[in-house]
């Protein structure tokens, strides 16, 4: 159990609020503070308080910085930084625990905020709440075109997510998905080639036969078939 680095007590669990000081605890990033990787104020604003972003630097492979709020703690990541952090923070994983997952994706984060919908920092259109891999329990905000909001602690469940094995678990769901729909278009191909309305431009005469879209009396057949479809 994490504790509150201000007062030291128990943090509950799922939560980076303390109970008994309430102070907010900077728990997602493990040493990284405000004091020694402060570079400089961002002109993006954070969703959750309004306030301008920090920039900070995580130190992955060099220089590698992403926006903090001093605030709430949210963090938020260019397009594929927050992938490119949890690959350099958990690795060398190689099982999923079905059963830590399923205990992730039932147990909710607390989250002073509900279920609202917030701006992008960047661009400040409405993002997209949406479920960041499979059974992570973490609904992240995402920009399409700009990148992903973390409210704080969420940073914290997706490496718990990371650990076990939920990337692995993602791609094999991934994967599946794929087949079925492989699976999908072979079976609507092998449909549409033994029905008699293929795709080759033809259709059935009144004598039982195949009449082609280049044979005179066509156009004909088919106006004869339309007007006895539709008596």
């Amino acid at each position: 159990m994490a504790n509150c680095s201000n007062c030291a007590a128990p943090l509950p669990p799922n939560s980076i609020k303390c109970e008994y000081c309430g102070s907010r605890n900077d728990i997602d990033l493990k040493g990284v503070h405000y004091n020694t990787t402060h570079e400089s104020e961002s002109e993006r604003l954070c969703p959750r308080c309004g306030i301008g972003l920090e920039t900070i630097d995580l130190k992955i492979d060099g220089r590698f910085l992403i926006e903090r709020c001093e605030q709430c703690l949210g963090l938020f990541f260019d397009p594929g930084e927050l992938e490119a952090v949890l690959q350099a923070t958990v690795s060398n994983v190689f099982t999923i625990n079905r059963k830590q997952l399923d205990s992730l994706n039932a147990t909710a984060i607390s989250s002073e905020y509900g279920v609202t919908y917030i701006k992008c920092p960047v661009c400040a259109k409405i993002m997209n709440r949406v479920n960041f891999g499979a059974k992570s329990g973490v609904i992240v905000d995402r920009c399409k075109d700009h990148g992903v909001w973390l409210d704080g602690g969420e940073l914290r469940r997706l490496f718990e997510w990371m650990k076990a094995g939920g990337k692995l678990l993602d791609q094999e769901r991934q994967e599946r998905l794929k087949k079925e729909e492989a699976e999908q278009l072979q079976g609507n191909r092998r449909a549409n080639a033994d029905s008699p309305w293929s795709s080759d431009n033809s259709v059935f005469n009144e004598y039982g036969g195949v009449l082609r879209s280049e044979d005179p009396d066509f156009f004909e057949i088919v106006l004869r078939a339309i007007r006895f479809f539709t008596k």
